[in-house]
């Protein structure tokens, strides 16, 4: 049920369709996490600064936590959960642990996602494209030498493909 305050909303996450009830001033990372129970995107900064919370929206990495819900109505969302629908990593995803590129593991989901936007744009991208890519994404461990070669390794594996 709907009112002044809150729109129902169509939502294409991970493949599956979902029609919401949702706030006005909800976030998409609101509506992942609290409404849907996704919690692989986190809340970090909630600032769009660190992108803890990196999702895809239509193909494009964005900060879940600056995307009104009510924005995303209609379009397709993949979450870091999306990449793993049967329960096995990605290429991608066990490319991070090959290359112990999670570390204590918050800021992966973002960075997960980050590169695979990249990957699926350009599947030999050099150590600076993939800088680029993941440069709205903070490491607070520091571990951004591994993430790189996480990266390149998935790239090498051809991990652009879930």
């Amino acid at each position: 049920m709907t009112d002044l305050h809150t729109a129902e909303i169509a939502l294409a996450v991970n493949g599956t369709e979902h029609t919401l009830s949702v706030h006005h001033h909800w976030s998409l990372l609101d509506v992942l996490r609290v409404t849907l129970g996704l919690t692989g995107a986190k809340r970090g900064c909630d600032r769009g600064e660190c992108g803890s919370c990196t999702v895809l929206l239509d193909g494009t990495p964005v900060n879940a936590c600056q995307v009104l819900a009510v924005r995303a109505a209609g379009r397709e969302v993949l979450t870091v959960e999306g990449l793993a629908p049967a329960g096995e990593l990605s290429p991608l995803q066990q490319a991070f642990l090959d290359e112990d590129g999670g570390q204590c593991g918050f800021c992966t989901p973002g960075f997960v996602m980050a590169a695979r936007a990249l990957l699926d744009s350009n599947q030999s991208p050099t150590d600076d494209e993939i800088r680029e890519a993941l440069s709205g994404n903070l490491c607070r461990c520091n571990a951004y030498g591994r993430i790189l070669a996480s990266v390149r390794t998935a790239a090498q594996r051809g991990a652009q493909l879930v």
